[in-house]
């Protein structure tokens, strides 16, 4: 794996898989065999199952390039704890020592047309949206310790799922008491984009005019069904991380608040409710 710094490392297998588990390298390599290759491609040559040999393969198709591995072994990383990339091979025949790896990627010049790295000037801006009569809150967005990203695999993991099977909007007591919230309660949260459904947690470990949810579930509790898609000028990125939202509690008709599933796709989708962009 290559992580964000750009050092390599090599990370053996922990555990052997349950029977009848497959890799990637072997549902490619099985894939392969069902569908219809090139004449004279073999599947098993073509998609190694042995994952040093795709490394072999990445460390040839990478030569020359920005990313070079052509001068990384299996080796290496074992006995250096890690090279970083770019570390080119010698050329062929050439003797001498081995590229050391590149841990300060910049220390020279940048990628552009000069070598001189190119800055913006920002100036500060309030956010886009700020609250009001009808949206009287901050709504922010981020992660909780045990999700990773959109939730994908993490929320497959039963001891995961049973430790916080819901999504949870964090809501101060002074905020959760003006709108009759208890923790535990389903709450109602609306924007100018849409609306998503969240259990309360109630905290003093969040401001109380401002109003945190998770971004790692689906279902009803869609944290992007809320936030604001406009992008920064200059590194366009959209503003998640903040707009104006309205809190309310949420007594669905005749049914137990407990036993609603919010895993369930809703029935209007969320990304097309509320107003107009």
């Amino acid at each position: 794996m290559t992580n964000v710094e750009g050092r390599v490392i090599l990370r053996r297998r922990a555990l052997a898989p349950p029977d009848g588990v497959r890799d990637d390298l072997e549902l490619l390599n099985a894939l392969a065999h069902r569908l219809e290759l090139p004449e004279g491609l073999d599947a098993d040559a073509a998609f190694p199952t042995e994952p040093e040999a795709v490394f072999t393969e990445l460390r040839a198709a990478s030569a020359g390039g920005r990313a070079d591995y052509s001068g990384i072994t299996y080796e290496r990383l074992d006995a250096e704890q890690g090279v970083f990339w770019p570390c080119p091979a010698p050329p062929d025949g050439a003797d001498g020592e081995q590229h050391p790896g590149t841990p300060r990627l910049f220390a020279e010049s940048f990628p552009t047309h000069d070598g001189r790295a190119q800055c913006a000037v920002v100036r500060y801006t309030p956010r886009a949206e700020r609250p009001g009569h009808e949206y009287p809150y901050v709504l922010t967005t981020g992660r909780t310790m045990a999700q990773y990203q959109s939730g994908a695999q993490t929320r497959r993991v039963r001891q995961l799922v049973m430790a916080e099977p819901d999504a949870r909007a964090e809501v101060h007591p002074d905020l959760a008491r003006r709108h009759g919230v208890a923790d535990g309660d389903l709450v109602r949260l609306t924007t100018r984009r849409g609306t998503a459904l969240f259990r309360a947690r109630v905290t003093r470990d969040i401001t109380a005019g401002t109003v945190f949810v998770p971004f790692h579930w689906g279902g009803m509790s869609v944290a992007n069904a809320l936030t604001d898609t406009r992008l920064d000028p200059v590194s366009r990125m959209p503003e998640f991380k903040a707009c104006a939202v309205r809190l309310e509690r949420h007594d669905p008709d005749g049914a137990d608040p407990d036993a609603v599933d919010l895993t369930r796709e809703p029935t209007r989708d969320p990304l097309t409710s509320g107003e107009s962009r």
